[in-house]
């Protein structure tokens, strides 16, 4: 009997070029939620560093979007495969604010993301289907859930998954939060194979919606005498920390039980890149549920501290960049077992777990 496998068989990342460090937030004039000055920003940015070991984020260019940064990253999955891309059947885009002009308040998700993305490689084929996922920061990881879960069902044989966001346009520049987020794309092409011992083991994904629905919101600016209308990107950051601690390990390891693979079977750890000392608190905590006290070395790459956090696209450009090379002390080879977990929104969670 043939059983068909979701292989990923290319990647590709836009990154784009504007970097923005930590100390070009020296002369913003941040505010807390009351909308009291914060004294001393310089304290505050050295805090935030040793906190989520930021050191400097990307911003898309004034003339790129959202739907731009992940075209270019779909081309060079596309290319990475070497597919046709006329033979592609689904286009699964993951964002969550769609295409917002720099300077502008007005977000933009008409037509989706995704037809704009096939429109700009120029596919032709009415057949491939484009559609878009909001799923806060795990939207990425959702969309490959949703490709395997096409391509087992035998409804697709080959998917383009994307994560794109340009956060840069939806943050407050007087809320400190807004040195957490970034720009950037990430994409992989994945493929039906049959009789192939590797590609998707197995996934487990959750969502709490009762307190945790409003972690993560749209809101007004920090800064006393805003217009109240226009809305930004808020969190609860202690609440979004508690929640994750909480909750994300064990639904790694649910993963992990559903392919009936131990932690010490897994090579890398691929998890969403929020905040360093909230990630490694998760790898702990997930090891512990293992009776394990010592995480494994070199076990999570990380990407966060030159390029911030990109939300859906954190993932996919992150094993694009272990994948070829770019992290030297990171690497991987055929049979190594791997496990991409995202936390987001505030509220949802997600895990692959994948043979190379």
């Amino acid at each position: 009997m043939n059983t068909l496998q979701t292989v990923i068989t290319g990647t590709g990342s836009f990154i784009p070029a504007c970097i923005k460090t930590n100390h070009d937030f020296t002369t913003n004039v941040f505010y807390d939620e009351q909308e009291h000055i914060i004294e001393n920003p310089l304290k505050i940015i050295e805090k935030f560093q040793q906190i989520t070991g930021i050191n400097a984020r990307r911003y898309a260019d004034a003339d790129v979007n959202t739907s731009g940064m992940g075209a270019k990253a779909a081309m060079l999955a596309i290319t990475d495969s070497g597919i046709d891309i006329e033979t592609i059947d689904q286009i699964i885009v993951a964002h969550n604010f769609g295409d917002i002009d720099k300077h502008s308040i007005q977000t933009d998700e008409v037509p989706s993301l995704a037809a704009r993305i096939k429109h700009i490689l120029g596919i032709k084929n009415p057949a491939c289907i484009p559609y878009d996922i909001l799923f806060g920061c795990p939207g990425w990881l959702q969309g490959l859930i949703h490709a395997n879960a096409f391509i087992k069902a035998g409804i697709a044989k080959k998917c383009l998954v994307i994560g794109t966001e340009a956060l840069s346009r939806v943050i407050d520049i007087h809320d400190r939060d807004c040195m957490i987020f970034s720009d950037g794309a990430g994409a992989v092409i994945v493929e039906a194979k049959e009789n192939n011992t590797c590609g998707i083991l197995g996934s487990s994904v959750q969502s709490f919606t009762t307190e945790e629905a409003n972690y993560i919101y749209m809101g007004a600016s920090n800064m006393p005498g805003s217009c109240r209308q226009t809305r930004y990107l808020k969190m609860h950051g202690r609440k979004v920390y508690e929640f994750a601690l909480k909750h994300v390990p064990a639904a790694m390891k649910a993963c992990l039980d559903n392919c009936n693979k131990h932690i010490t079977e897994v090579k890398k750890i691929f998890i969403h890149q929020a905040n360093e000392k909230m990630d490694e608190a998760i790898i702990k905590a997930l090891y512990n549920l293992y009776d394990i006290k010592d995480v494994p070395i070199n076990i999570m790459p990380m990407n966060i501290h030159e390029l911030g956090n990109s939300s859906v696209a954190t993932i996919p450009t992150l094993f694009d960049m272990v994948r070829k090379g770019a992290l030297p002390e990171h690497t991987l080879q055929p049979g190594d077992i791997i496990l991409f977990a995202s936390v987001g929104a505030g509220m949802n969670i997600n895990a692959v777990c994948y043979k190379l």
